[in-house]
């Protein structure tokens, strides 16, 4: 079976998906979609660590697992829709590459609260949380790609230009039309960027297998 890659750029509540293959070193985009990671999307749930900032602590404590959890099954069910669609074309899906903002280890939920800055990392940690759950879930790997340093990495490992890179992540998306901003382009191309052997990759990059 040809390899398949999916990546993904988090937002609040939701996150871009693009998966693509390499036809003789050339990337194919094969599906696209914004996979909603909450039931109702609405700001309570897209931003869980806010709205329990005013809450009791033990109720607070409960809504964010809560919201996990929906979330975790909402992740597990998109992976496991495209990889079973993908296996009846003859692909499997071998690595989720998941685009990350610091990727800061969160402390307690009490000093979260304490600070609007976390306030908002947790809030985004919490759906990337779910997509490394749910790809492990699925025996997919994690590839953890820092997103600032995406374009840089991508960019030395291909041996062309920032310009010319990002041409290239437009030019992929034609054939689907809108919406491919550049959540779709930086989605697709840290997908590209796991499939391409592991000498030519930025040693920044952090894989973690399937547990």
């Amino acid at each position: 079976m040809k390899q398949v890659a999916v990546g993904f750029r988090v937002h609040s509540g939701w996150s871009a998906l693009v998966s693509l293959c390499l036809e003789n070193g050339v990337p194919t985009v094969l599906h696209r979609q914004r996979v909603h990671l909450v039931d109702t999307f609405t700001y309570p749930f897209r931003q869980p660590y806010h709205t329990v900032e005013k809450m009791p602590i033990a109720e607070g404590r409960e809504f964010i697992l809560r919201t996990q959890a929906v979330a975790r099954e909402l992740a597990y069910g998109a992976i496991r829709s495209l990889q079973a669609e993908l296996k009846e074309l003859g692909y499997e899906l071998c690595r989720s590459a998941l685009l990350r903002s610091s990727g800061r280890q969160l402390p307690e939920l009490e000093k979260i609260l304490s600070s609007h800055a976390l306030i908002h990392t947790a809030d985004g940690e919490l759906f990337r949380e779910c997509l490394v759950h749910a790809s492990e879930r699925c025996e997919v790997a994690v590839v953890y790609i820092k997103d600032r340093e995406l374009l840089e990495q991508a960019a030395h490992a291909l041996g062309v230009s920032r310009p010319k890179l990002l041409q290239r992540a437009t030019q992929m998306g034609r054939p689907f039309g809108a919406p491919w901003s550049q959540d779709e382009k930086f989605a697709a191309l840290a997908a590209w960027l796991t499939l391409i052997p592991c000498k030519k990759r930025n040693s920044k990059g952090t894989t973690r297998k399937p547990a």
